[in-house]
């Protein structure tokens, strides 16, 4: 990859990172959403998962993208302090369970995000909160 295009996948916008992650999640492209998270992120997903390492998030990533699948994220608010971000996203879930069952589930995200040296975002935490009965997978 050429500096050119490394430049046009930082995301130089905090605002930018859950909508960099629908995209990549929706496109199947599991090592682009682990871009999306520094080394040392953790991650509650909607089902209530702490994840803590790459290796567990890009198998997150996977099984949702086996799960066919489709975010779609709704900014609420963006704070930023010098290197670090706030955000909170609302969000609607279309996938499938291995029985071949539909799930929806909604809920809404909070996530804090770290400027890195380059200058780009990635995110720290993220803190996905499913709506009360909101069905998923293990």
């Amino acid at each position: 990859m050429n500096t050119q295009e490394s430049a046009d996948t930082r995301i130089v916008d905090p605002a930018r990172l859950p909508f960099a992650y629908q995209d990549a999640l929706n496109a199947g492209d599991a090592d682009a959403v682990v871009a999306l998270f520094h080394q040392d992120a953790t991650m509650h997903t909607f089902t209530g998962k702490v994840l803590t390492d790459q290796e567990a998030l890009h198998a997150e990533a996977v099984q949702s993208i086996a799960a066919q699948a489709r975010l779609t994220n709704k900014p609420r608010s963006t704070l930023i302090g010098g290197d670090t971000a706030l955000l909170i996203v609302d969000w609607d879930l279309e996938a499938m369970l291995p029985d071949g069952t539909g799930i929806s589930p909604t809920g809404t995200t909070t996530a804090v995000a770290r400027r890195s040296a380059d200058g780009s975002w990635r995110f720290a935490i993220l803190d996905c909160q499913g709506a009360v009965g909101s069905p998923g997978w293990s």
